[in-house]
């Protein structure tokens, strides 16, 4: 049986899904921040007849994220977001998301990432030249990600400053000739885990082991804290990198998106 969670419901499912602080970590994240009945977000539960829940539904804005550690109503979560208009994106562990796909239309576009987490490190050090960046400094920031020809983000400034007030994320980074020219950060904190996210250097200073030596400092401050660390890749060579440090792949992350409509 599906229905909709309420804040009644918010211990037994903040137990369910804190088993796996790393692989729920927008759904950890966002009901801490938000709850369960916004106007941009809501939580459904499909309960076995014992009342034990079987799987967890996340809609956030236009986006829906399925959890589950087994079995679960994979048709009528499907039926949940069909029956949204404003539905865009689904996303999650592939071994869950791959079980509402049967249900999908079959014409959204999907993407496949690796996810990894890191509980321990297994490099070493940190370092002197890395600084931890204040929110104030959150242009510098933006200003770099613009250099960097894979990245895509819609992040301005104002967004990346309150997100560091907030504590829902913080940068790392290394400055050379008067400028940003490496950093690692995070995004999406909670009290259990954060996601790494804008691992990056500027061509002219690659190959220095700047972007590990960011990585580290970060990730060491974060694992002090009690925090399970993720991150999303699809490049192999990153890949190693983030390997060599202490990350073990979990499994993969899948998108689907819908045209738009």
């Amino acid at each position: 049986m599906i229905r909709r969670l309420t804040e009644n419901d918010r211990e037994m499912c903040f137990e369910y899904v804190s088993g796996k602080p790393a692989e729920n970590l927008f759904i950890i994240g966002d009901i801490e921040a938000y709850g369960f009945d916004t106007a941009f977000q809501k939580l459904w539960g499909d309960f076995d007849s014992g009342g034990s829940l079987n799987g967890v539904l996340l809609k956030y804005e236009r986006n829906y994220i399925p959890f589950s550690y087994g079995e679960f109503d994979a048709a009528g979560f499907a039926e949940i977001m069909k029956a949204d208009p404003e539905w865009k994106i689904l996303s999650g562990l592939g071994e869950v998301t791959e079980k509402i796909e049967p249900y999908l239309s079959g014409e959204e576009k999907k993407r496949l990432f690796y996810y990894a987490k890191c509980d321990r490190l297994t490099g070493k050090g940190t370092f002197e030249k890395v600084k931890k960046a204040s929110p104030s400094e959150a242009e510098k920031i933006i200003e770099l990600y613009g250099h960097i020809e894979e990245f895509s983000t819609n992040e301005n400034v104002e967004s990346r400053r309150r997100n560091m007030e907030k504590g829902v994320a913080r940068t790392y980074y290394i400055e050379e000739d008067g400028k940003m020219v490496s950093s690692a950060s995070t995004g999406a904190e909670n009290t259990l885990s954060a996601m790494v996210v804008g691992v990056c250097t500027l061509d002219a200073y690659k190959r220095r082991g700047y972007a590990s030596q960011c990585m580290l400092n970060l990730c060491t401050d974060l694992l002090q804290e009690g925090r399970e660390l993720c991150l999303f890749y699809d490049n192999p060579e990153a890949g190693a990198i983030y390997k060599r440090i202490g990350f073990k792949d979990i499994g993969m992350w899948t998108m689907y998106e819908r045209e738009a409509r």
